[in-house]
């Protein structure tokens, strides 16, 4: 494990004891927190999108606002859901905020998570798909994006504009050069991940895989990224993609962190999920000594270069900083990790 970093839901609303989290609250405390990481040397904040709930929606603001005030966190997406999204605009935005960020962001799309809405992608605009689930629109989209950001010419010059066209077909501005190395696309089973290794971008396996084939969610998701870089060679891309998982891990240190984890099941779940029989990790809590043991035989995250911890994010800056300081102290050296001191 060369990485970790936090991968947060960004939940706002009622929490409990007659108390509310707003989504100001959510946002602010996002680049409080991602302030903190950055000191401890954390690699990466990244946060999941979902639309008609509350939770992050529009990242690109909350990314560009942590970039500025940070100076070594990867800032990212787990993922944007590319089925509500202008390929070109959404483009635009990545170059602007991998600028700002001097090239630290981590741009993770696919097709989305699971809905609370049906097809809600439709009240945005986006109409004509023929698949259950608007895969066949996310697809058109990324590729779309891909030549956007790799700086092809999509719009012929007018030489009589005033504003001075040039000539030939233009590209999306702004552009930055480099950003394609730092396109992650979100796989939910082998397939999908195959396919991320012939474009040639690099892996966010998810938290949970749409197959069930009767394997431990760790070993199942290790197939998943053994087939996704063989795909890669196969393709014939150079260089080494980057690979990351997402599990739920908290190092119990004390009362308060036993009393929210303690007890938890620690084990694989199996369910339907979009009409899909799916496989979901499990949640890992114990000592810190434990952890690593537990850690060190998970077959994904010793396959994976990233690690993302999702984290409890309403429960506060303070809360989820001891968290990740307690990975990063007690847990992640032992899995080969290494605070980022590089500015």
């Amino acid at each position: 494990m060369q990485r970790f970093g936090t991968l947060s839901f960004g939940h706002y609303g009622p929490i409990g004891a007659g108390r509310e989290l707003s989504a100001a609250d959510s946002l602010l405390q996002a680049i409080e927190l991602a302030e903190g990481m950055d000191e401890l040397g954390v690699n990466g904040a990244y946060f999941r999108v979902h639309h008609f709930a509350r939770q992050q929606a529009s990242p690109m603001p909350l990314l560009a606002a942590i970039a500025a005030r940070t100076s070594r966190i990867e800032v990212g997406t787990g993922v944007i859901d590319l089925r509500y999204e202008n390929p070109l605009y959404l483009a635009e935005e990545a170059a602007a905020v991998d600028l700002i960020s001097g090239g630290r962001l981590a741009l993770g799309v696919s097709r989305g998570s699971p809905e609370s809405v049906v097809r809600g992608y439709e009240a945005f605009g986006y109409t004509g798909s023929t698949d259950p689930r608007g895969a066949d629109l996310a697809r058109a989209k990324f590729s779309r994006f891909l030549d956007a950001i790799d700086g092809v010419g999509l719009a012929e010059a007018d030489p009589s504009s005033p504003l001075g066209g040039g000539e030939g077909r233009q590209r999306i501005e702004p552009h930055s050069p480099g950003l394609r190395s730092r396109v992650w696309w979100g796989a939910g089973n082998r397939d999908t991940a195959e396919w991320a290794g012939r474009v040639g971008v690099n892996l966010m396996s998810s938290t949970l895989l749409t197959e069930d084939r009767g394997m431990p969610f760790d070993e199942l998701q290790a197939e998943q990224i053994a087939a996704f870089r063989a795909s890669w060679r196969e393709a014939g891309h150079a260089g080494e993609p980057r690979v990351s998982v997402s599990r739920s891990v908290f190092p119990i240190t004390t009362a308060e962190d036993e009393l929210y984890f303690g007890g938890r099941d620690g084990r694989d779940q199996v369910g339907v999920i979009d009409g899909i029989r799916s496989t979901f990790g499990k949640t890992y809590a114990d000592a810190p000594d434990r952890l690593v043991e537990q850690l060190l035989q998970d077959a994904a995250v010793q396959s994976a270069d990233t690690l993302m911890l999702t984290i409890p994010s309403q429960l506060g800056v303070e809360f989820n900083l001891r968290i990740v300081r307690a990975f990063a102290e007690h847990v992640a050296p032992a899995l080969g990790w290494r605070p980022n001191r590089e500015r």
